[in-house]
């Protein structure tokens, strides 16, 4: 029988697709459609040892690209194998806990959540709506950003601000990349050949997002982003934490709109606001070395208050077994690795240089010395831990 299972992962513009075997992690298609609703809509898909093919849909929705994948899917006998449909939910609330069959009560509750990820959550309902008319004989599942974060305790979820806007709002730390924690925690546990369940850990997934989770027994005690993806680590385009007035400021001094405020600190800021270039990491460090002082600057803010966030995250824990990078910085950039591990020698972290060198080439790789706080890279693969996660709860 079977194991595959269609990955979704859709946003209010783009719709990122692949067929994911849940037993192995073989991934036989995947796919991107962007520029939703645009006259130069797209549907690009890959296939395994083929060239990608580009399909133009002018001014195509997300229907018209699901449908478009799926006729494709239906081209290459892929279709009749899918068991199931795995959707990325970016915010579950406190409802979600694990990763749920969608039900119309789920897609209720979902909905209740979209004032928590407004620029999220309605964009992954089109997803498992419009999917669920087109691919109407299979089961759908959710699975959840926030909900790996909902073991944390009320010490670290909770704002110091009045408790009734915690019972009546909702307002709280949630956390996200959750499934690319709990993936790499897992994968680091597998690969050591220890129980999940002894291990304490640091996680920091690395991408244009960021964010870093303490992981205890496999579960999450502690993590950067909170309400929002917004607080937190330095991210390509977000500025992570910064001081609560600085709204009232630019508001009062700035007369800008807290709508205005709210795009500078997500889509202005960051390592793109610090550096005034870019927010990928290869562009600044290519810069940087080219002499370039305001990128040289930009990487400097994003390894200090990552080092910071880390040894932060050491506290709950006690001890840590385990630091992982992960996401496109943490598996491919050998230069933030050592940056970081040099910020937090305080922790015992000594990295061996050959061994950073060659770590992401493979799945796993050790980065420290054989005295040092143990320090890994490990590759993340969200995909793969949304389709386990589906083929688990359809079982």
């Amino acid at each position: 029988m079977s194991s595959n299972i269609l990955v979704i992962n859709c946003g209010s513009s783009s719709l990122k697709f692949s067929v994911v075997d849940s037993a192995s992690g073989q991934q036989p298609i995947t796919g991107l459609a962007e520029r939703l609703g645009d006259t130069g809509a797209v549907v690009s898909i890959k296939s395994s040892g083929n060239d990608k093919i580009i399909i133009d849909i002018p001014n195509g929705e997300h229907d018209k690209a699901l449908s478009t994948i799926l006729d494709h899917l239906q081209q290459q006998d892929l279709l009749e194998t899918i068991q199931a449909v795995g959707h990325r939910v970016v915010h579950g609330g406190e409802q979600f806990t694990d990763s749920t069959v969608i039900d119309d009560q789920v897609l209720l509750a979902i909905e209740a959540c979209n004032h928590l990820a407004p620029l999220h959550n309605p964009a992954n309902l089109i997803g498992i709506r419009t999917c669920q008319k087109l691919l109407s004989n299979v089961p759908h599942v959710a699975v959840f950003d926030t909900a790996f974060h909902q073991t944390m305790p009320e010490q670290a979820y909770l704002y110091p601000i009045p408790y009734e806007l915690y019972k009546e709002q909702g307002i709280r730390r949630y956390g996200f990349h959750g499934t690319s924690h709990r993936y790499v925690s897992m994968a680091l546990a597998d690969t050591l050949g220890k129980p999940l369940e002894s291990l304490n850990l640091i996680s920091a997934h690395l991408g244009n997002g960021c964010s870093a989770a303490s992981i205890q027994g496999g579960k999450s005690i502690d993590t950067t982003m909170g309400l929002t993806p917004l607080e937190g680590l330095v991210m390509g385009t977000r500025s992570g934490d910064v001081d609560p007035s600085l709204h009232h400021f630019l508001c009062s001094q700035m007369k800008m709109s807290i709508d205005e405020v709210n795009t500078l600190l997500n889509k202005k800021s960051g390592l793109l606001g610090l550096s005034s270039l870019s927010n990928d990491m290869r562009t600044l460090e290519q810069a940087s070395q080219d002499g370039n002082q305001q990128a040289e600057l930009a990487i400097q803010v994003f390894c200090y208050r990552l080092a910071k966030h880390i040894a932060a995250l050491a506290v709950p824990l006690g001890h840590i077994d385990g630091l992982i990078f992960t996401g496109g910085i943490g598996e491919n950039s050998v230069a933030i690795r050592q940056r970081v591990l040099a910020l937090l020698a305080v922790l015992g972290f000594k990295i061996d240089d050959e061994q950073n060198k060659s770590a992401g080439k493979s799945q796993h790789g050790l980065i420290t010395q054989p005295e040092s706080t143990p320090a890994y890279v490990v590759n993340t693969n969200e995909e793969w831990m949304i389709a386990k996660d589906t083929q688990a709860a359809i079982q």
